[in-house]
């Protein structure tokens, strides 16, 4: 069977614009998701940009962002690179007569979010990190003081030095269950949308319609996984500061003691503003550069 490497490289391209475009927004829901565990409280999102800005300026929205930049190209690429293969080869088994399926899509996507896990985890862990250093070790940020991780690289090695390997992988379990049907679901979605919104007699839909049907995809796909994404992320925080969850089981039962069953729903609102543009570009960008890389810059 033929092996794909066009989806590969265009999902390195959209994977970088779409950290870049959503960045910022992140921060913000990961600090309202993990708040309790940190020296900052927020009342809600215009709250925290504000709190975010007069403490860390602007340069606070793009906390931890230099190390996803660098890896989130190798993580879509993969991603991107496996479900284009995995469609591919079951389109083409045991022939390449019959015409994609949905069932082939969805299963293509939980593939793929399975192996990106391999890169996703550690880089959503030291992300997360970065992002919540809002304070040096306990003190308020107000004051001048050193950081407990000087960057990326830092808080990797320091996270092996402390937790070892599996302490890299901390969450992993969490985000099988996040990532795998929440994959099959966002490439099936997008897939849906763009046929919908292709009219007849052509080959390819609109730029305008890439963003819709990404945007969307994108949008739907976080409000399913957001407790998962809120448990995710408050299980990765710890340790930052100090160790507050003896298991996973103890950090659901102790989220759900503080704040209740809205607490699992905390950042909502923002995964989901924040999924429009980030996949509308990932999307439109793989897809504009799939159609170069396999000539088919015509519609």
């Amino acid at each position: 069977m033929v092996f794909l490497w066009a989806d590969f490289i265009a999902g390195l391209v959209g994977g970088g614009a779409g950290v870049v475009v959503g960045h910022p927004l992140d921060t913000i829901k990961v600090r309202l998701q993990v708040q309790s565990l940190g020296a900052v409280q927020y009342k809600g999102i215009f709250d925290c940009i504000y709190k975010m800005l007069k403490r860390e300026s602007v340069f606070g929205f793009y906390k931890g962002m230099g190390f996803p930049l660098a890896t989130i190209g190798i993580q879509n690429s993969v991603c991107f690179g496996v479900y284009g293969n995995t469609l591919h080869w079951l389109k083409a088994w045991p022939n390449d007569s019959k015409p994609v399926t949905n069932t082939n899509i969805f299963i293509s996507g939980c593939v793929a979010g399975f192996v990106q896990l391999s890169i996703a985890c550690p880089v959503g862990l030291v992300k997360i990190r970065l992002q919540m250093q809002t304070h040096g070790r306990g003190t308020p940020c107000l004051e001048k003081v050193m950081p407990r991780y000087r960057g990326p690289i830092h808080c990797l090695v320091d996270t092996l030095k402390t937790e070892g390997i599996p302490g890299c992988y901390r969450g992993l379990s969490i985000m099988i269950f996040r990532d795998v049907p929440a994959f099959g679901l966002y490439f099936l979605a997008y897939d849906v949308l763009c046929r919908k919104l292709t009219p007849e007699g052509q080959s390819h839909p609109s730029n305008v319609a890439l963003l819709i049907a990404g945007g969307l995809a994108g949008s739907a796909t976080w409000f399913c996984i957001s407790p998962l994404d809120v448990l995710k992320s408050r299980w990765q925080a710890d340790g930052v500061k100090e160790q507050k969850y003896h298991s996973i089981l103890h950090c659901i039962r102790d989220s759900y003691k503080t704040g209740g069953y809205r607490v699992f729903f905390t950042g909502l609102t923002i995964n989901c503003i924040r999924g429009f543009p980030v996949n509308a570009v990932i999307f439109a960008v793989y897809s504009l550069m799939l159609r170069v890389l396999e000539g088919k810059t015509t519609q």
